[in-house]
């Protein structure tokens, strides 16, 4: 039987890179954001990287069990199928897997005692489905270095 997404993200010689890889790529999203909604996005991530210093790295470490679980039966599928690239099944879902994440984000904010934080968050919050939708091909990507 195949090792699980779980398995392999979260073994304790792995999951720091994984860390790692996805603060990499919330700042290569961060990056690409351009217009209106994308300025939201910045405001709101600088303020989580100005007025907590750490935070985004222990809530990535936190999250990324979570993150693994609810991408586990997408993995699982796409596996299964033999497609080609992660990211792209993950975009052909993309309502589904946006949905999925959102939810643990959802979660966190509502139990999160940093209410700055929290503010900003929800400030993005209507937006971040099409946020998530545009950073699936590098979470494919990124599930992909480590799985596949």
């Amino acid at each position: 039987m195949p090792a699980t997404l779980q398995q392999i993200l979260l073994a304790p010689d792995v999951q720091p890179k994984v860390v790692d890889d996805c603060l990499d790529l919330i700042q290569q999203e961060m990056s690409d954001k351009s217009g209106i909604s994308g300025t939201a996005v910045k405001l709101a991530y600088k303020t989580a990287v100005t007025f907590a210093p750490g935070y985004l790295h222990s809530t990535v470490e936190s999250l990324l069990p979570d993150f693994t679980e609810k991408l586990e039966p997408f993995w699982a599928d796409f596996a299964a199928s033999g497609s080609g690239e992660f990211g792209d099944y993950l975009t052909k879902r993309a309502d589904e897997v946006s949905e999925a994440l959102l939810a643990i984000t959802d979660a966190a904010a509502e139990k999160s005692e940093r209410p700055v934080i929290v503010k900003a968050y929800r400030t993005v919050r209507g937006g971040a489905a099409r946020q998530i939708e545009a950073a699936l091909p590098r979470v494919g990507d990124l599930v992909l270095k480590f799985a596949g």
